[in-house]
């Protein structure tokens, strides 16, 4: 018998549905989540959600959050998540070079919004490199050239 899964982040629900196998990033190492586990609250790291059913496997990028496992509901509470095949490159582009350009400028390290486009840069970044591990077919990124040469 499968767990229920629901991923819901600060805006939406991003996924509900049963799941043979959940693999979670949190903060203490990855976990696989598998019906009748255990009862358990953890906390969640930058990173993919992997949820598997029926031989299928969805992926969804996650930025922070909990995690509450129960033997026959798993509900993520993120930060922030997104699916993996939903995700809009050229947004998550222009997004890291507004974090790269606003972190030149010289923002104080420490500061709050240090902090805020640190965090920003981390999220882009994990949701490019989601994008060209994950994504399979024709919706893959175009290479960005290498601009050292």
């Amino acid at each position: 018998m499968p767990i229920r899964c629901e991923i819901v982040s600060q805006d939406r629900t991003v996924f509900q549905g049963l799941a043979d196998m959940v693999l979670l990033p949190g903060t203490d190492g990855e976990m696989g989540i598998l019906p009748h586990h255990a009862p358990l609250l953890t906390t969640l790291k930058y990173g993919i959600i992997k949820v598997r059913s029926q031989g299928h496997e969805t992926l969804f990028t996650v930025a922070g959050g909990i995690a509450e496992i129960q033997p026959d509901i798993i509900t993520v509470l993120a930060d922030a998540a997104e699916n993996v095949e939903e995700i809009d490159i050229s947004r998550a582009q222009a997004a890291r070079k507004r974090a790269e350009e606003s972190l030149a400028k010289g923002v104080p390290a420490g500061s709050e919004n240090y902090l805020l486009i640190e965090a920003a840069l981390r999220k882009s970044n994990l949701r490019l490199d989601a994008v060209r591990r994950y994504r399979h077919g024709p919706a893959k990124p175009a290479r960005v050239p290498d601009e050292s040469r």
